[in-house]
């Protein structure tokens, strides 16, 4: 892993969250992914707050995309470590957060956001 790619991975992954396009954003992930994330609780209702495979968090995402029809992240910093990129972005609402995601051969096998206090 390297900044190089950390960056143009979170070019990439922007610009399908921003597009709405759920297969784009998937394309990113393993088909055993897991991924958590306190809006898991929030949106699916009654969940741990983790997703596991990429069909349970197509499901999450999904409805994330119809409550939030003006979704728009915006990039402010990236980060590498070893084997993990930390894009720090924020929503729509003006919110920080930071999505943490592991990589298993250039794909998202793990990931969580983490969210600062509303704008």
């Amino acid at each position: 892993m390297d900044l190089a790619f950390a960056e143009r991975f979170a070019g990439e992954w922007v610009a399908a969250w921003n597009s709405h396009d759920l297969e784009r954003v998937l394309a990113h992930y393993t088909d055993d992914v897991v991924f958590a994330s306190p809006r898991i609780v929030q949106l699916m209702g009654g969940s741990s707050g983790e997703v596991r495979g990429k069909d349970a968090l197509c499901a999450y995402w999904a409805e994330g995309l119809r409550q939030l029809p003006d979704l728009h992240f915006t990039v402010e910093d990236v980060r590498a470590s070893v084997d993990t990129v930390v894009i720090n972005y924020r929503n729509e609402r003006g919110q920080a957060v930071a999505e943490v995601l592991t990589f298993r051969e250039e794909l998202v096998c793990r990931g969580f956001g983490a969210y600062g206090p509303e704008a």
